[in-house]
């Protein structure tokens, strides 16, 4: 499970190719496949104790967790969150007792995290990261427990830390046993959030906006994950 970006966006601000930190990331995949926490909840038992640092210099760092937690999460996401022209990685990991999390990571380890749900086998979605409200600032959005609470939570990343900015309900984006999100961000003409609701019905599109509200409009019917997928495209 590696995610790598492409040498374009990993470029620092003003530079040419070659020239980007030597402690810059460049990919991230996740290591140590373990079997100590049973959720099960992208399709199987596996999950991972570990995460692997892929960096500009050519070097790797490899991260193990603790036993109380492991990374349960379809793989990790490279995004440039606080402006620096480099990327941090976001994951989600899962504790035994308090359940999951979203945490950033950066080439000396984690920078930060989420509060966890708060027990065990309760996890979370992620849709992304982008400036979601024009403010020049990045928002992380996931859904916390799309199975069972279905809420869309954003959170703002500034200056190492994550600060929850809105909340709507009544939206999911993950079956049990699905081993991939679907759905997530798109731009059309502004970032808009592609999820279910509920009821697994309609395919919607939320914008956040101004002083943290979340508005929401219908795209279409909900066909399967596939629907979602599709309504990344600007037009659907």
């Amino acid at each position: 499970m590696v995610l790598c970006l492409a040498l374009a966006g990993l470029l620092l601000a003003g530079v040419g190719p070659g020239t980007a930190r030597a402690d810059q990331i460049r990919a991230a995949s996740y290591a140590e496949p373990t079997t100590r926490y049973a959720h099960g909840v992208l399709g199987d038992k596996i999950e991972y104790g570990a995460l692997e640092i892929s960096l500009a210099s050519g070097g790797r760092r490899l991260f193990r967790l603790p036993k109380e937690l492991v990374f349960e999460d379809a793989a990790p996401r490279l995004a440039d969150l606080d402006g620096d022209g480099a990327p941090e990685v976001i994951v989600v990991e899962s504790h035994t007792a308090r359940g999951a999390r979203l945490a950033i990571w950066g080439p000396e380890g984690r920078i930060t995290a989420t509060p966890a749900i708060g027990r065990a086998f309760r996890w979370l979605a992620p849709l992304g990261a982008a400036d979601l409200d024009g403010d020049g600032r990045t928002e992380l959005a996931f859904v916390d427990r799309p199975h069972l609470a279905r809420i869309l939570r954003i959170w703002r990343y500034e200056d190492g830390q994550l600060t929850e900015i809105a909340r709507a309900e009544g939206v999911t984006n993950h079956r049990i046993g699905w081993s991939r999100i679907p759905g997530g961000l798109r731009d059309c003409d502004g970032p808009e959030m592609i999820l279910a609701d509920a009821e697994w019905t309609e395919v919607l599109a939320l914008r956040l906006t101004t002083g943290g509200r979340v508005s929401r409009r219908v795209l279409g019917p909900y066909t399967g994950p596939e629907s979602l997928d599709a309504a990344l495209v600007c037009g659907s």
